[in-house]
Order: C-alpha cells, then structure tokens, then sequence
C-alpha cells in the first residue's frame, strides 16, 4: 500500500478519541488521560521469548503471592502479553466513547512493575461493534470471538489509539487474534479482505498516535491437515502433514496488501487439525521450523512472531493429564528448539493458569489465589532460561552430537549455551559437543560450553 492510500485512511479515521489531550471518559464521567509512564526510546521489532496473561493471573490474588511472581518476573524478565478485551480483561469500551480500563490498568502495571517488555493484542471488540446492544456484554464464547461489523472498523482503530495513548510505554501492538468471526460461510475460507481492511485502519490510527509503534499481523492459525484433506496444500507439506491451503493464499492477500508491518505475527500447534501428532510428538514440532521460514520468505525476512504456540493436543484442563510434566516440558523445549531454528525472534507461551488449587498442568506458576501460591514451576524454568540464553540477535552454533544419539534428542546451541532434550521415555547416555552424561527420561538439560 503506497502513501497516499494510507493517507487517505488517516482522513477517513479523522479525529481520534484523544486527540483533544483526553481519552474520553469513564463510565463515571471522569477523564481520563491515561496512565502516567515514558517510552523507554525507540523500540525494537523484537521483544524475545515471553508469555501470555490468560483468564487469571498473578495480578491478583493473595498479595505474598503476587509478589513472589512480580519479583521473580524481575530477574528474568521475559516479555508479557494480554488481550484488550478477555482472557483477564473487561470490555474496555461498554458504550462508545465511554471507558473502562479498571482491569486492562491492572494487568499493564503488573507487567511494568514486573519489569518486563509489555505487549497488547488488540482483540476482542466491544458489543456495540458487532450489532450488540451498547452497554451490555456477552461474554459467551460465539459472542466474545466475532469481529466488529465493516462499519465499525474504523471505531476499533480509533481504541486501538485510545489504549496506545492510555500506555504510552507499550510500544507492540497485535491486530486481533487468530482472524477470530472473519470467516467467509459462503466462500468457506477466511475473510482476509475484511481483516485486511480493518488491519490497515489500526495501523494507520497507531502510528498516527506514534510513528514509533511496532504493529504485527495478521495473527492466522497456521493449520495443518491430513494431506488428503481436500483443503490441504499439494506443495506445502512434511511428515507432519499438510498446510491448510486456505491459510496460505489468507496470509498472501494480507502480505500483499497491508499498509505496513514491522513484524509478522502467526500461531499454531505441531499437530494437524485432527489432532493428530505426525509422527510422533517431537518430530511433529519441525513443523514450525517449516512454517516460520516460509512465513518469513514470504515477507521478506520481517521479524517473526509466534504469538501461540502449541505441542499437546487437547489442552483443556479437562485433558491436559495424559503427559507427564516431564513430558510437557520436554516436548515444550522441542517446540521452542524448532521455532529458534526457523529463525522466530519473539514467541509468547499461552500461559494456562488457574485461579486457586496446587495442581496446575503446564503453568508457569502455583496459583496465587493462596498465601502460598506464586511459586515457581518446571515451565517458568524452560521458558526463563530459554529466554536468556536465546534472546532475540543470538547467533545460533552448530555442535557435535555422537551419531547414535541423533535420533534421540533435541539440540539447540549458541556460543555460551547448549540446550540438550532427552526425546525417550527412558533414561539414555548422550555425547553431545564433546561431553558425555546422563540423561533420564524426556531430561532437559542445559550446558555451559
């Protein structure tokens, strides 16, 4: 998209709430003028490995607890993401003009008191921009996850400049979240014209509010099916399936006609849409080496950002108790192993805690809803330490690794660190860049070389 198109998308959005030195106006009738903070200069297009605030979170709860986590987040600060609208935060906009910001505050000032990169997806929208009845909100699922209607594109940009003037320190914007209610019934395939048009439209509000804010989309589920699946590529496959054809030509359209990206934002999991780990739940994960190093050809090399990432099929809570921890973290490790390989730069864990109780499959902390909650678990290990040892600009080393254990582990190298997963359940010898030691079964384990 030239300049002038884009500067005709600013005169169509015109005057953004805010422009006059305010936000509008709580639902109180208070101003608002945004959360005092200063951009800590210009940011990078990359924010490293982090992970994503969900329904509950260590911003409240029992206040020992809190702050075990806010402290430990300090020492290893990885980047923190949460929603505009759900998974923790509350309809930030009941009525047009009108604001609550009472629950997103509390989650951005967790994340700066933590002091970590905080980043904002813009998703979901407020009632009244999808037909809803304006001061009311439905937070049933099939409501939650529509789009605004085409008429209301330009009202989310104009919150999408009302959130970046509230938290002027959050300098990364995700434009929605897994193309949510834009899909086509009648065309069975995505509406990526329509997130296209309203993509542009918040990137033309964001940077109108700062030039130096970082936008990414189009934020597509990179699905892969059987491939004998009518809908699966015939050109895009591996052992781990086939791509959705329809996710690709959506990915097209939208490289192909956005106004500007200063980087490019998927999802995903390992396993095919059925479920279904190919050809088993370590090799599945070389599919997002796969698929990163297509995404990022396609767009010219862009930074890549997996704003999800999953390796366990059906990750309810409900389900999440056929793998071990062990296992969890070690396919985890894999995953992320392959993601660094394909060259991602940022990629955020979706972090599925609970409110209260001490079991807590794959989260990265015990509960705070306890006195004694907000301790830490084997994933905020994997995640901490990856995150430091793999930081955006690493340069990746290749390392020896004895020729009978190739088809047993999972290396990932820099120049200080090599990062060794045990793929077997059951306990091995490896050599791995000239040391020989144990592993037990599906170890993780970590050298300094």
């Amino acid at each position: 998209m030239g300049a002038a198109a884009l500067a005709l998308i600013l005169t169509l959005i015109g005057t953004l709430p805010g422009d006059d030195g305010t936000a509008g106006t709580t639902p109180d009738g208070d101003k608002v003028h945004g959360t005092p903070a200063t951009p800590a200069g210009r940011p990078a297009p990359d924010v490293g490995w982090g992970f994503t605030h969900t329904q509950f979170s260590a911003d409240e709860g029992g206040p020992a607890a809190v702050a075990r986590v806010r402290d430990r987040l300090k020492g290893s600060r990885p980047a923190q993401n949460q929603a505009l609208m759900g998974w923790g935060a509350d309809n930030p906009e009941p009525v047009q003009g009108r604001y609550d910001f009472t629950a997103l505050d509390r989650r951005v000032d967790f994340m700066r008191a933590s002091g970590s990169t905080p980043v904002i997806t813009l998703c979901c929208a407020p009632d009244w921009m999808k037909g809803g009845r304006p001061g009311t909100t439905d937070w049933s699922r099939t409501s939650l996850e529509r789009a605004p209607r085409p008429e209301h594109y330009a009202d989310f940009a104009a919150l999408a400049a009302t959130v970046a003037k509230r938290y002027p320190d959050v300098r990364h914007f995700l434009v929605w979240n897994e193309f949510k209610g834009f899909w086509n019934d009648g065309r069975a395939r995505w509406d990526h014209e329509g997130y296209t048009r309203m993509y542009n439209l918040v990137y033309a509000a964001l940077k109108k509010v700062d030039p130096d804010i970082m936008v990414g989309g189009p934020y597509l589920v990179m699905d892969s099916l059987d491939p004998r699946a009518p809908e699966a590529s015939k050109t895009f496959t591996g052992p781990w399936g086939a791509m959705d054809q329809r996710v690709l030509d959506s990915f097209t359209y939208w490289n192909r006609h956005k106004a500007g990206a200063d980087f490019v934002v998927v999802d995903g999991s390992s396993y095919t849409n059925d479920d279904e780990l190919l050809p088993d739940e370590f090799a599945a994960t070389d599919k997002f080496t796969a698929v990163s190093r297509w995404v990022r050809e396609q767009s010219g090399n862009l930074p890549l950002w997996w704003a999800e990432y999953y390796v366990e099929p059906a990750d309810g809570d409900d389900e999440r108790k056929g793998w071990s921890e062990q296992r969890r973290v070690a396919v985890q490790a894999a995953g992320m192993i392959a993601l660094a390989k394909g060259g991602v730069s940022s990629a955020f864990y979706w972090n599925p805690e609970k409110e209260q109780g001490a079991d807590c499959p794959g989260c990265l902390w015990t509960p705070t809803g306890s006195a004694g909650g907000g301790a830490p678990l084997p994933m905020y290990d994997l995640l901490s330490r990856f995150a430091a040892a793999f930081p955006p600009g690493t340069r990746q080393a290749t390392v020896p690794v004895a020729a009978d254990d190739v088809p047993n582990v999972r290396v990932l190298a820099s120049e200080r660190t090599v990062l060794v997963v045990n793929t077997l359940d059951r306990p091995i010898s490896a050599q791995v860049d000239g040391k020989r030691f144990d592993l037990q079964a599906y170890g993780v384990k970590w050298l300094t070389r």
